[in-house]
């Protein structure tokens, strides 16, 4: 029986593959077919459709990697086809890599309008339904030859990858040849009869050995194959259908599984490819689902990420009109919330609320749609302030896949309540098909069913298909699966429909839902949190120099009526926002989108570096006196938070070094750091508490080396194995004392570190400046500080809070937490002493506990300073670094969390002679003020968002600085919360509100500004 299905099988694949879809398109003519090859970027349309075209014909080579060619194709319809669908079928040389990822093409008419695009997957173009004979037509072919580049290690596997890897040139040879021009009649009988048999053998498939429906089917479908005349698949197609009728009528079970189908497109807005090319990957997926949406009015299909929108709406205005049309009769449906599918890891607090903000903005000014779906299928872990944050935005539901990547533990639901850090609970599905590139599959659909973690307390499911990464969606024939599966006997219930009607059901449906409390960590791709530290550092640089732009260009036009530049901060921000896309911000794309993305922060540091210094010269009045401003929350060295301070005595100055031996000694009589003839800290000593940070007999600030070279993925993954080899570098080529601090150089290989250690007068963090010239390969740089603490667990910054993670490796889930990220601090500690780690541009750490002989506990902490993966980009960050840490010594949660913003918030000096008041204070150093800006909406209204930073519940005075009418709770959005009343002033000269947080909550606040001076 076995050998048998077996044999029928093996039929059914041979007879589709090469008799009845050949057939679909069997009569056909040639096309005639012109080239113009574009030089350089991509050219504006009205420059292809003019261009002079020289004839080619099928088997031309054309495509040097990343060029763009354009092709003119002309036919005439015979005649005898009148009555008939007749389509092109056009192949440009399409590979096996799949939708997205090889050549691809937009078609244009001769006016420059869109029709729809050509990908490996979609090579249809139709030209009349039904024809009348005799018509002639023209269109153009804006062809990308973007290289098949999906290898995850192919500088393993080819030995190396092409030039054209690392660049934006068209080097090479050319990669592609035209393979098929035809125009051909559309057979529907026999391209049905393709989709009958597709389902049902993928149907038959899937099912169990013991269901006597998988015999049936395979009967059944034996014997419309006898039917089928190899000679004359047209003619016998409708018998071969008839047989198949039965089986497709048989409906599901009443009990079956119900799937929610989604039409949805992935399109990584950079990866392996340029952000240029991004753009005209969504012109081409777009252009394809509208057009499928005129022949099939069910359809339906989501699309995330604003930004693709917005460059849609810039760059192809004509398929943006036909997105508005589908949008509005409810075919095309914009989700997801947000400007990009961002890093939800590295991505700054703020700057995730921006995400949602200018996401949300867009879809309801753009399509009248207040957004209900976080849409994040392919993100690399999931901060626990999410839940918060969405909720804030008007967000009800989280949907992602990502997590089923899991290499030790699996996620123990696919339909959840996802609890953040301040307590809020947003419902969460995880679709259990485990992709989010599905194709309706019937081992898909199977494995849907079967690898649902929540039967029977619930029974839906949401599938989205489509092709995607790459872009190119659903086809008519995943449409075509989907129809035959709505009802089908042995198969799930396949339903299209938004993904608001599925999660608006299922939360019906399981009200009960579990619950998953704290972060959303995905075991893998833990080396994101370190590769490419120019684009890491770009980005953290960006969020608080935003800060700053926003705070003194806000007290600016408050104070002196300065002009707030509204238009360039949200150009900015959209900037900074599209960079933090979750191949960009992590460091795994290819080195075009890499260097640009550096191009781009140096352009918008100088452009924000511009705003600041404009605004603080403003504040700071006519004069020769140094009026030094703070951005930070908290007040130091006599300067207020959010204020400035006209300079009168000298700045806190660094210790001098001491000789102590072979070494050096830093004391500033809080903190004593002791420097042996290696350059390695031996001792760190809190004199007030008269306690010793480091464990007997280890050293900190010890820079490792480890072999890095993970199974997979180069510059996504960090694996476990990478700790079985390390080399410690202990050899100093130049230790040296300096006014100022301890200098010391290190070279091995063909690398060379340069640190600086200094000590500030009143300061209990030791700061260590580090150039790094980088010249390694396949290695992983960390500094390690081996702490003489028994703590337990970690607490590690994350966006408007921080999470607790276990030291210990009690379980597989405690385990596979082996590198963990941690924004501006990591904070370790016994109840009554502490330390903390800051940095400037680091994301990446590890924490480790040891016990020792005399039975005490070493906790190990290590920051991930850099890497050298070489896929995507064979030259990931070589080359010359600056970055910044400090280790604080008797530090709280409270010190860490000061010190991680004044570490990345320093001190500005403008010539002037006026002091600077703070729009607003609190006087609870636990309530930190994340953003001071005016209102997007140009009211003039202040807005301020806040957080209780230590974790606990706290109260706190806000005092505004100038004369107010009220003061209003608000959603991210600047929208009044439901039920939130204005706080009014009980008196003219009142200038304080009163508020009650709760651990971690996130407040934003609008205050109404009486009066400007």
């Amino acid at each position: 029986m076995h050998s048998k299905r077996h044999l029928i099988e093996q039929r059914l694949k041979r007879v589709l593959t090469e008799r009845i879809r050949p057939s679909v398109h069997a009569r056909t003519v040639p096309l005639q077919v012109g080239i113009w090859n574009a030089p350089g970027e991509p050219v504006p349309v009205a420059a292809g459709l003019a261009a002079p075209y020289r004839p080619v014909q099928v088997g031309h080579r054309w495509g040097p990697a990343w060029s763009t060619s354009w092709f003119k194709i002309t036919g005439r319809v015979p005649e005898e086809w009148a009555g008939q669908r007749v389509e092109a079928v056009l192949d440009l040389g399409f590979n096996v890599t799949g939708a997205g990822f090889s050549a691809e093409g937009l078609i244009h008419r001769p006016d420059g309008t869109v029709l729809k695009a050509l990908n490996p997957r979609n090579g249809w173009v139709p030209i009349a339904d039904p024809a009348r004979g005799g018509e002639e037509f023209t269109y153009y072919i804006e062809a990308a030859a973007n290289p098949a580049l999906c290898d995850s290690h192919m500088p393993t596997s080819l030995g190396g990858l092409p030039s054209w890897t690392t660049g934006s040139g068209h080097a090479g040879d050319t990669l592609y040849q035209l393979l098929r021009l035809d125009l051909a009649v559309f057979d529907a009988e026999v391209w049905e009869l393709a989709q009958d048999l597709d389902v049902l053998g993928e149907l038959m498939h899937a099912l169990p050995e013991a269901d006597p429906r998988r015999w049936q089917l395979l009967q059944t479908i034996d014997r419309a194959l006898d039917a089928v005349d190899l000679q004359s698949v047209s003619t016998s197609a409708p018998a071969a259908r008839e047989i198949l009728r039965p089986a497709l009528s048989a409906p599901a079970a009443p009990s079956a599984h119900r799937i929610s189908a989604v039409g949805h497109a992935h399109i990584d807005t950079a990866w392996l490819w340029p952000l240029r090319e991004a753009v005209r990957k969504v012109a081409r997926t777009v252009s394809n689902v509208t057009h499928l949406m005129g022949d099939h009015p069910d359809f339906r299909f989501a699309m995330s990420q604003a930004q693709q929108l917005a460059w849609l709406k810039e760059k192809r205005p004509e398929v943006y009109a036909r997105v508005q049309e589908k949008a509005r009769n409810g075919q095309f449906l914009p989700v997801g919330s947000l400007w990009v599918e961002p890093d939800t890891n590295i991505t700054g607090g703020e700057a995730f609320a921006r995400q949602l903000i200018h996401g949300k903005r867009f879809y309801a000014e753009e399509f009248g749609v207040e957004t209900q779906e976080m849409w994040l299928p392919d993100t690399f872990g999931y901060n626990a302030a999410m839940p918060q944050l969405m909720k804030l935005a008007g967000v009800r539901w989280f949907l992602t896949q990502k997590i089923s990547w899991n290499t030790t533990n699996k996620f123990p639901h696919h339909t959840f309540r996802w609890e953040g850090i301040d307590g809020t609970r947003i419902f969460s599905h995880f679709p259990p098909v485990d992709t989010y590139n599905a194709e309706l599959t019937g081992a898909e659909l199977a494995h849907a069913v079967s690898n649902f973690q929540d039967k029977g307390a619930a029974g839906s499911s949401l599938l989205p298909f489509g092709y995607g990464d790459g872009g190119g969606g659903p086809t008519r024939e995943m449409l075509a699966r989907a129809a035959r599966l709505s009802s089908l006997e042995g198969s799930p219930r396949v339903v299209i429909e938004p993904p608001a009607e599925f999660f608006t059901r299922a939360e019906a449906e399981y009200p009960d839902a579990p619950v998953w409390v704290g972060e959303l960590y995905l075991e893998f791709h833990r080396g994101t949190l370190t590769s490419q530290l120019r684009t890491k550092q770009g980005n953290r640089r960006s969020e608080h120099l935003l800060r700053e732009a926003e705070l003194w260009s806000a007290t600016a036009t408050v104070c002196a009526g300065v002009p707030y530049p509204y238009d360039a901060l949200d150009r900015l921000w959209k900037t900074v926002l599209l960079h933090q896309f979750h191949d960009i911000l992590p460091g795994s794309s290819i080195a075009w989108v890499h260097r640009e993305a550096e191009q781009t922060y140096t352009e918008v540091l100088g452009e924000l570096d511009g705003i600041v210094s404009s605004a603080q010269r403003a504040l700071a009045g006519e004069g020769e006196r140094t009026v030094v401003f703070n951005s930070a929350p908290h007040a130091r060295g006599g300067l207020p938070a959010l204020g400035a301070t006209v300079r009168t005595t000298p700045v806190q100055p660094a210790v001098g070094p001491v000789r102590s031996g072979n070494g050096f000694v830093l004391d500033n009589n809080l903190v004593k750091i002791e420097i042996d003839a290696r350059g390695l800290i031996t001792s760190a000593i809190d004199l007030t508490a008269d306690r010793e940070a480091l464990a007997p007999g280890a050293a900190a600030n010890l820079l490792q080396l480890h072999q890095d070279f993970p199974n997979e993925y180069d510059a996504w993954d960090i694996d476990e194995f990478y700790r079985n080899t390390v080399q410690d570098l202990t050899e100093a080529d130049v230790l040296r004392a300096e006014p100022e601090g301890v200098r010391i150089v290190r070279t091995f290989g063909d690398s060379r570190i340069e640190q600086f250690l200094s000590l500030r007068q009143g300061s209990r963090r030791l700061d260590i400046e580090t150039e790094i010239d980088w010249r390694e390969k396949e290695k992983l740089l960390k500094a390690a500080f081996p702490l003489d603490l028994r703590a337990d667990h970690s607490s590690a910054e994350i966006p408007f809070g921080h999470v607790k993670r276990p030291t210990h490796t009690n379980t597989s889930w405690d385990a596979a937490k082996f590198e963990i990220c941690a924004h501006r601090y990591l904070h370790v500690g016994e109840n009554d002493w502490g330390a903390a780690l800051v940095n400037d541009s680091t994301y990446g750490h590890d924490v480790t506990r040891d016990v020792r002989q005399d039975g005490d506990t070493t906790t190990t902490v290590r920051l991930s300073l850099l890497r050298a993966p070489r896929f995507p980009d064979p030259d990931a960050d070589q080359g010359r670094h600056r970055l910044r840490y400090g280790l604080v010594l008797g530090a709280d949660i409270a010190d860490a969390v000061r010190e991680g913003y004044a570490f990345n918030l320093p001190e500005r000096s403008v010539p002037g002679a006026a002091e600077v008041a703070p729009l607003v204070t609190t006087d609870n150093e636990a309530v930190v003020i994340e953003a001071v800006k005016l209102a997007d909406d140009r009211s003039g209204d202040l807005v301020v968002r806040l957080y209780e930073a230590h974790g606990g519940r706290a109260r706190t005075a806000l005092t505004i600085a100038v004369p107010w009418d009220a003061v209003t709770g608000t959603d991210l959005l600047e929208r009044p919360l439901d039920g939130s009343e204005p706080t009014r002033p009980g008196t003219p000269q009142s200038r304080s509100i009163h508020l009650a947080l709760r651990p971690f909550e996130i407040r934003t606040l609008r205050i109404g500004i009486r009066a400007r001076t």
